[in-house]
């Protein structure tokens, strides 16, 4: 009979002990594999939806915010800026590219964002269904936007006053959709898209509005793409020199972000490391303490031509066989914590894959293991000394 044989016997001996000591060992696992996959997840989509967005030009007030607002469209904004200021950047030699957005309304909970085809090219985005807008009133859904809302191509449908659900029905100027965009994997899924002109009109014929002059329409922000890299140290500066102007970076605000959330990763991570220390150390007192009542037992397999490398393999065996088997359940606990998390997070589009597996999941094995063979270790030494005869002639 092997190792593995006498080890599986012997903590079925103990099942609740044995249950215990895997559990502990799974939970580690499980939040260790759960922390990983939604921190880079979340940091992975951050980076796609800012990508190629040096600049974010909007009014003055909270960077974070106006990053939050116009980049990922999980805020509110910090106000309004001029519509002149997009021909100001624009004309700007050190701006290769500078897109306007118009936020308002939204449909069903969905932000309708007034824009140009320029912010359908910058996320690669393409019809799945019908034609891109082309004049005001036209609209194109992205993906899960059309999917929650229903959408068909040839619909028409009316805003709803604010970004979030619940507002004044704008029933007066309704959309009509044109278009329906592919799966992105960015903010676009979550969109309504339509020409800035169109944000402009809704408001301008509300009757219960004050109507807006041509020349004070204004937008919400402006996405600014770089010409060169001189452009970062001098065109912050001239924006956030304008009267009702503020520049914010989103590499820099999603960094502070990041380091911001980070405190808290680090501490889940140290309690998940903290739950796998004291599995470590149960698992220890167990083998140990089965050590003990098992003395005699193991004196007899010595008799029985059982070598000292065979004991030592034995205890060995447990330690291991309850880690792995822990880490294994702990990494399928974890991956489906993760798909939980997606599902009850879906009107956020946060697309957490549940089984993804991340590059640093790779270690997890490996840590658990090397907890079942340091927690075994000093128990499975004393077993490799049991002296025969001392063992036996005990009362």
């Amino acid at each position: 009979m092997n190792a593995a044989t006498l080890a599986w016997r012997a903590l079925r001996h103990k099942p609740l002990a044995s249950s215990l000591n895997l559990l502990l060992v799974a939970i580690g696992i499980a939040m260790m594999t759960f922390i990983l996959g939604v921190s880079a997840q979340l940091e992975e989509h951050a980076e796609r939806d800012a990508q190629g967005i040096d600049l974010v030009v909007g009014a003055k007030g909270s960077p974070l915010q106006l990053i939050l607002s116009s980049v990922y469209h999980a805020d509110i904004p910090t106000g309004n800026i001029p519509g002149t200021a997009l021909a100001a950047l624009a004309a700007q030699p050190l701006v290769k590219a500078a897109i306007p957005l118009a936020l308002g309304d939204n449909f069903h909970g969905f932000r309708i964002v007034g824009s140009t085809a320029a912010l359908l090219g910058h996320y690669g985005a393409h019809l799945a269904q019908g034609t891109p807008f082309a004049q005001p009133m036209q609209a194109v859904f992205g993906a899960r936007a059309a999917r929650e809302t229903g959408a068909v191509l040839g619909a028409s449908f009316a805003g709803s006053h604010g970004l979030a659900a619940g507002g004044e029905v704008h029933d007066h100027a309704p959309y009509t959709v044109t278009g329906i965009l592919a799966p992105t994997g960015t903010v676009l899924d979550r969109l309504i898209l339509t020409p800035v002109a169109s944000v402009w009109q809704v408001h301008e014929t509300d009757p219960d509005e004050h109507p807006a002059s041509a020349p004070g329409r204004e937008l919400t922000a402006v996405l600014v793409q770089y010409a060169s890299p001189l452009a970062a140290l001098s065109l912050p500066r001239w924006v956030n020199s304008q009267a009702r102007l503020q520049a914010a970076q989103p590499a820099f605000e999603a960094a502070r972000l990041f380091n911001l959330l980070g405190v808290g990763i680090a501490v889940l991570r140290a309690i998940a490391a903290g739950v796998l220390l004291v599995a470590a150390l149960s698992l220890f007192v167990a083998l140990y303490g089965a050590l003990e009542e098992r003395k005699t037992d193991l004196a007899i397999l010595r008799t029985l031509g059982a070598s000292p490398a065979k004991l030592l393999r034995l205890l060995l065996a447990q330690g291991l066989l309850l880690s792995s088997t822990g880490a294994a359940l702990g990494w399928l606990l974890g991956h489906a914590a993760i798909g939980l998390l997606g599902w009850l997070a879906s009107m956020q589009d946060l697309n957490l894959q549940a089984w993804r597996i991340i590059p640093g999941e790779a270690w997890l094995p490996v840590i658990a293991v090397a907890v079942g063979l340091l927690a075994a270790a000093l128990p499975a030494l004393r077993a490799y000394r049991t002296d025969i005869a001392a063992t036996l002639a005990r009362p």
